[in-house]
């Protein structure tokens, strides 16, 4: 099996633990619409995998709504357009956050 199919059946099957923590007094979410963001942010994280020429490993994906955060630390800026370009494709995203970071090397 290869990594990124492993990984991606990982992310699926605990996504819905994620359920459990999302709701604080004003904010209560339904369940659908946590679900929504964490299959988004599964499947922004499997395009990521899937793309051998990013470091994704090292990128962290969070999702609000449809809106996508991705913060980390990547090799070169082309690697941080590359993440922006693969994650905006992602069906559900509705904007992406670039909090990436270029280190030096």
């Amino acid at each position: 099996m290869k990594i990124t199919t492993l990984f991606a059946s990982i992310m699926l099957a605990t996504s819905g633990l994620v359920i459990t923590g999302c709701s604080h007094h004003g904010h209560e979410r339904s369940a659908g619409a946590v679900m929504s963001d964490s299959a988004i942010t599964t499947k922004v994280k499997t395009a990521l995998l899937a793309e051998k020429d990013i470091n994704s490993m090292d990128i962290k994906v969070n999702t609000f709504k449809g809106n996508v955060q991705l913060s980390g630390f990547v090799d070169s800026q082309w690697q941080i357009d590359k993440a922006m370009q693969v994650t905006r494709a992602v069906h559900g995203v509705t904007s992406v956050k670039n909090d990436l970071t270029h280190k030096a090397i």
